[in-house]
């Protein structure tokens, strides 16, 4: 049988080991969320700035005109935002200088590559380019026959 002194010994051995281990996890916690040599006050305030906009995350569909090879650099940096559906008319590079049209072309499709992103061609001049939340259905016009493999 126990004696009662030993009893309460371990008591105080269980106490003192569940206040070291919640010392432990407390520091460790504090190290994982940041604050870790700062004390925090426990009646701090919070200032909120009511005159900021908050931008919203919306989807914008937005038409671009590629009149030079220039014009590629905005293209790109709204499609690097994430939140931009891109709608190329590529019209006039087109009938200016198709090798310029190419490059640029080439440069999009790289980096909507590199955003896991889609592009296609919509008509002879209309190309469509999106993030990675979209997807473009790319379907033929006419559905292909299946092929007999000894014809």
């Amino acid at each position: 049988m126990f004696s009662l002194t030993k009893l309460t010994n371990h008591r105080n051995l269980y106490k003192y080991l569940v206040y070291k281990f919640s010392m432990v996890f407390d520091k460790i916690k504090k190290a994982f969320s940041g604050s870790a040599g700062i004390e925090e006050a426990p009646n701090e305030y919070l200032e909120i700035d009511l005159d900021k906009k908050e931008e919203e995350n919306k989807v914008l569909v937005k038409l671009f005109v590629l009149k030079q090879y220039e014009d590629v650099n905005g293209i790109l940096d709204a499609l690097r935002e994430g939140y931009t559906i891109a709608i190329l008319d590529i019209r006039n590079l087109r009938k200016r200088d198709p090798i310029e049209l190419k490059r640029a072309i080439a440069k999009v499709k790289k980096t909507t590559d590199a955003l896991s992103g889609n592009i296609a061609g919509f008509g002879e001049n209309m190309v469509i380019v999106t993030p990675s939340f979209a997807k473009i259905l790319k379907e033929d016009s006419k559905p292909r026959e299946p092929r007999n493999k000894f014809e």
